[in-house]
C-alpha cells in the first residue's frame, strides 16, 4: 500500500497491461488484460463480433480498470498511442469543446472515452506506451489473449 495525499487514503498499487486486436477493421475483435497486484496475476480476455481495433484497445483498459474495487495507483501499459494520447493529451480539449475534435468533428468512441475519463478520475492512472510486438512480455501476452478471444468467438 502506498499513501497518496491526492486521495488522502491508502491506495493499492496495481500494474495493468492491455491490448486489443481486430481481424479486419472493422471486424471481429478481441482484447486482453493482465492485472498484477500484491504478487497476484489476473488475466482477462473478451471479444466482440463487429468492432474496431481502437475500440478493443479502449475496452481492454475499461475492463481492467473496472476490476478495481477501490481507488488505486495504477501503471497502465498499452501499445496504443491512440489510447495514451487520448487520455493524456486530447481528452481535456475534447471536453472543453463539447466532445468535438480540433477539426470541429464529433469525437469518435465518445461513450468509451467518457467511461475511461470517469475511471481515470477514480484512480491515479499513469498511462504508459510501449511499442507493440517488440518483445515486451506482458504486451505480447495481452496480444495473445486478444487473439485467443477472437479465435474462440469464431
Amino acid at each position: 500500500m502506498n499513501f497518496n495525499p491526492t486521495f488522502g487514503v491508502l491506495m493499492n498499487s496495481v500494474e495493468i497491461f492491455t491490448d486489443g486486436a481486430c481481424k479486419g477493421n472493422p471486424g471481429p475483435g478481441g482484447y486482453g488484460c493482465i492485472l498484477k497486484y500484491d504478487g497476484k496475476v489476473k488475466e482477462i480476455k473478451g471479444s466482440e463480433k463487429n468492432t474496431t481495433n481502437n475500440i478493443m484497445e479502449m475496452t481492454a483498459a475499461v475492463v481492467a480498470l473496472e476490476q478495481l474495487d477501490e481507488p488505486s495507483k495504477v501503471a497502465l501499459t498499452t501499445d496504443s498511442q491512440y489510447l495514451v494520447k487520448g487520455m493524456t493529451e486530447w481528452i481535456k480539449g475534447w471536453m472543453r469543446r463539447g466532445w468535438m475534435t480540433a477539426g470541429k468533428q464529433p469525437v469518435k468512441n465518445r461513450e468509451i472515452w467518457e467511461t475511461l475519463h470517469r475511471l481515470n478520475q477514480k484512480h491515479d492512472v499513469k498511462w504508459i506506451w510501449v511499442r507493440g510486438h517488440s518483445g515486451h512480455p506482458e504486451n505480447e501476452r495481452c496480444d495473445q489473449l486478444a487473439n485467443e478471444a477472437i479465435a474462440h468467438m469464431r
